[in-house]
């Protein structure tokens, strides 16, 4: 049995569809285990740019289950919408490949609204969200009022009880927001009607993993958003609200950690992230400008302009650290060529002194966003290359320069790089 768990290493965005997509053809159950429609995994292939929302990254190989487990909460339209767009592409997406937990939480058009008032109401002090509910959603998880999936295996009832949480939600809409109220009727008899579409995908998700696990079966297990998303260990209030770390994975999908061969942490050869919030590497230059378009650093879901800067490898020593990586991916290397110099932070100071203790090796996120905007980062520079890199697909055949960022990752990171991303396409990587 064996369980490969893939997070993010940053402020997510790092390319884990694609990485996913290729560990998928090895395994047999791909589960995705956070988050909402609010995060985007885009795979290249086959002549197709595909945005996957909802859907598992590993939905292209036919001989793999997938499985949107407990941790991660659905808007079933846009689940709907996506399967029917994979199925048009000929991709299978019958209830015999694509599974949906019982356990997972709906989102209704209210928590969007919830969420766009409360945005709305914090005026300056806005958090960036994607104003899809995400929040709101996982409020209404934790304070045990919320509709799952599984009551969908009784539309009627369903529908009513949508309805009632749609009352609930404009008292609140009106009354906390002076914001505009939806009609309870309409989406319940909408909300019917999605229901009877997914009944044949639900699935007790836990014990789908754990006969999986049992039968010595591959089980991938995707995450969304990146660490300093995540809901403890990120950079609050500017985070996601659901658990980002590779330990979501046992909760959000239902299985022990003895069950784990392979953590995995994705992260983009620089660094980048939506929304408001410090970010000590952050380029407001050409170069940040060049890296954004070469890197095409435009949101999967919003499409937002991402905030590009250097790659920040005190955050990437955290990832480390509270992920229990055992490897990591390196995406967009490519984008890096043409750039005379590169920098890397290796260390944050303030006030001319390095803070105790040591964030070389400790990114201290337990002391908050304001504090964390006082320091600065300490870089590193080394040199770059000019040489085009889509066509390499060994290591050894990088430019010497190329070469040496990736083995100084590693040298200070203390994990080893096992895939190079240097191109969009699913083909343009180096592996080992």
């Amino acid at each position: 049995m064996s369980a490969i768990i893939v997070v993010g290493t940053q402020w997510g965005d790092e390319g884990k569809g694609r990485v996913v997509d290729g560990l998928a053809r090895e395994a047999q159950l791909v589960a995705r285990f956070n988050g909402g429609d609010n995060a985007g995994h885009t795979v290249v292939a086959e002549g197709h740019t595909l945005k996957l929302h909802l859907t598992p990254s590993g939905i292209l190989y036919p001989t793999a289950t997938c499985l949107i487990g407990a941790g991660v909460v659905v808007n079933p339209e846009r689940l709907i919408s996506e399967m029917d767009e994979l199925a048009a592409l000929g991709v299978d997406t019958s209830p015999a490949h694509l599974k949906l937990s019982a356990a997972a939480h709906i989102i209704l058009p209210t928590h969007r609204a919830l969420d766009g008032a409360r945005e709305e109401a914090r005026g300056q002090t806005a958090l960036g969200t994607t104003k899809r509910g995400i929040g709101p959603v996982y409020a209404d998880k934790a304070a045990r009022v919320n509709l799952r999936a599984g009551d969908m295996a009784r539309p009627e009832h369903f529908a009513e009880r949508v309805a009632e949480s749609v009352q609930a939600h404009n008292r609140r809409l009106k009354e906390q927001y002076g914001a505009e109220t939806l009609s309870p009727q309409p989406i319940a008899a909408q909300y019917y009607e999605y229901a009877r579409r997914l009944i044949p995908h639900l699935v007790d998700g836990s014990a789908l993993v754990g006969r999986a696990l049992a039968a010595g079966k591959t089980v991938l297990c995707e995450g969304a958003q990146g660490l300093l998303l995540d809901l403890d260990h990120g950079t609050y209030p500017y985070v996601t609200s659901s658990s980002v770390v590779s330990g979501g994975a046992l909760a959000g999908l239902g299985f022990g950690p003895q069950q784990v061969s392979r953590i995995i942490g994705v992260v983009k050869a620089y660094t980048t992230r939506v929304g408001a919030g410090p970010f000590l590497t952050e380029l407001l230059d050409e170069t940040g400008e060049q890296i954004r378009k070469v890197g095409n650093e435009y949101g999967t879901t919003t499409g937002r302009p991402r905030r590009c800067g250097w790659l920040d490898l005190v955050i990437l020593r955290y990832a480390v650290r509270v992920n229990g990586l055992d490897e990591l991916a390196l995406t967009k290397l490519d984008v890096l060529s043409g750039l005379e110099q590169l920098k890397i932070a290796v260390a944050y100071e303030r006030d001319g002194e390095r803070v105790q203790p040591s964030v070389a090796e400790y990114f201290p996120a337990e002391f908050g966003v304001k504090a964390l905007a006082e320091w600065r980062p300490v870089y590193e520079e080394l040199p770059g290359w000019a040489d085009d890199i889509t066509g390499v697909r060994d290591r050894a055949d990088l430019p010497a320069a190329a070469q040496e960022y990736v083995a100084r990752i590693e040298e200070l990171v203390g994990v080893p790089v096992t895939f190079i991303g240097v191109g969009p396409e699913r083909e343009q990587a180096i592996r080992q």
